[in-house]
């Protein structure tokens, strides 16, 4: 494993140290408590900035602006006018691209590498939904009636959206969230994570420059416990769109109750990731490695269940665990560095905690194995990219989202024990699988219960393709049309005419 060195930090204007006010209404305010929370750089421990602290009262300032702009101005918003607001929005992302990678880099720790790339999905988001926003139609249906009876559909926005994201990506989850909801002509009280609030927080400048009118986008930062848990149960909100754990998941849909409102859940993952012997290993090896080593190990559908064929094992794991130690930690500022920092301290004693798990249950580090304290990282929340082989089905490790740069890498010998073992896991988010026997390919494919299924390659998204997933990952789809229906209600109209 690599270490980068101390690098000179370049002070980000949104992230200076200065106090950040949250968005109701058009207005910058500050919380009815005035209290305030700190957010810091998860590399350095530097404060990045202050932050108003929303709670329930700040929810129902929020949710109200959000009723009188879907009932008021807003419902009178023509599909092409909230196209060209999303196309403005576009314009102004793609413009300001490299300041809001940077804020992502700065706020929760994901290496500019990483952040930077993303240019094309976060543009390419919103021009997709920009694209959707004309194409929203209902159908002329013919029914069996007796007489002349004319029926149709149509299809109309929810109306109020309540949406809480994590902070392993905020820009694209932020777009995810808001995008969407502009186009069917809802309104958003979008609630970012605590440890990340930052990039929400210039989008919101970006799409009141852009001219998206008062209350239509509202950000209201805080703690899940108080901010999340008001707008998920707030009886003036028509849905909830969720990432993050299940745990919270199965507490929002608790909340939801209240007015039986809509519900959306991106939850978590304990992905499958299988190598055939057939496979080009020479591919196959980063693309495994970097299924989980990615964003530090970051990310809801990483692929940390390493599945291998038995007369490949130790080579393959092997050679997956040299390749993680070859890769650069460090300050994700520094445009070299692969691997960041974990997004807290938090997060680091979680991670560290099934560190240890692991190698009492048996599980052996080949790699990595514990916190990264070298020189300037010891201010950080840093963990070395993990291998562990000899992981039984039954470990912690094995069936626990981590949630960090953790494989835990799983041998087997036949493709009808393969499927029931990749299947066996209360999660259904992401899956992928490595060889060159299309056949194979098709029917492993068909058979794993996940959302996606990713074949000789993994973590590949488009605007245009859903993503979500099976079990206690959660329901509902985001990106392609299905992602925009879940933001509509269909009406049914009968019309007698004779």
């Amino acid at each position: 494993m690599a270490v980068s060195q101390a690098i000179p930090i370049t002070r980000h204007p949104f992230a200076n140290g200065s106090y950040k006010q949250m968005l109701i209404d058009g207005k910058w305010v500050d919380a009815a408590s005035g209290k305030r929370f700190e957010t810091h750089n998860p590399a350095t421990g530097e404060l990045l900035a202050t932050v108003a602290e929303g709670d329930k009262e700040d929810i129902d300032r929020a949710v109200a602006a959000a009723r009188r702009a879907f009932e008021g101005p807003w419902s009178k918003v023509k599909p092409f006018e909230r196209q060209n607001l999303l196309l403005k929005l576009a314009d102004l992302v793609e413009k300001n691209f490299d300041e809001l990678s940077q804020l992502d880099t700065l706020d929760m720790g994901a290496p500019l590498s990483r952040t930077r790339a993303y240019r094309l999905r976060a543009v390419g988001m919103l021009r997709y939904y920009a694209g959707q926003t004309t194409a929203i139609h209902g159908e002329t249906i013919e029914n069996s009636l007796p007489g002349e009876i004319f029926s149709y559909t149509l299809k109309e926005p929810i109306g109020v959206v309540g949406a809480i994201i994590p902070w392993n990506g905020p820009l694209t989850a932020t777009i995810w969230k808001i995008g969407p909801a502009i186009a069917t002509g809802c309104t958003v009280v979008l609630k970012p994570a605590e440890e990340a609030p930052l990039t929400s927080l210039r989008i919101a400048e970006l799409a009141m420059e852009a001219g998206i009118p008062p209350g239509v986008i509202n950000v209201v930062p805080g703690y899940g416990e108080t901010a999340g848990a008001a707008l998920a149960s707030h009886h003036d909100v028509d849905k909830v769109a969720f990432t993050g754990s299940h745990v919270t998941g199965q507490s929002i849909i608790r909340a939801s109750a209240g007015n039986l409102k809509r519900v959306s859940l991106e939850l978590g993952g304990k992905s499958p990731d299988i190598v055939f012997a057939d496979a080009d290993l020479d591919a196959a090896v980063p693309g495994a490695a970097m299924a989980v080593f990615a964003n530090s190990g970051q990310i809801c559908s990483a692929g940390t269940r390493l599945f291998v064929e038995q007369s490949i094992y130790e080579e393959f794991v092997g050679r997956v665990a040299e390749f993680g130690k070859k890769l650069q930690v460090g300050n994700g500022l520094d445009p070299n560095v692969q691997i960041g920092p974990l997004v807290s301290e938090q997060q680091l004693e979680r991670v560290t905690g099934y560190l240890d798990i692991g190698q009492k249950e048996g599980a052996r580090a080949l790699a990595g194995g514990g916190r990264v304290t070298e020189g300037a990282l010891s201010k950080g929340f840093f963990v070395s990219p993990t291998v562990f082989a000899g992981v039984q089905d039954n470990m912690r490790i094995a069936q626990e989202e981590i949630f960090g740069p953790v494989i835990s890498a799983i041998a087997f010998k036949d493709m009808d024990e393969l499927v029931k073992r990749a299947n066996n896991t209360t999660f259904g988010l992401g899956s992928g699988l490595w060889t060159r026997d299309v056949s194979k390919a098709h029917a492993v494919a068909k058979s794993l219960r996940a959302g996606s299924v990713w074949v000789n390659c993994y973590q590949a998204m488009d605007p245009a393709v859903p993503f979500g997933g099976y079990k206690m990952s959660g329901y509902g789809r985001e990106s392609g049309k299905q992602h925009v229906e879940e933001y509509l209600n269909v009406k049914s109209v009968w019309i007698k005419t004779a």
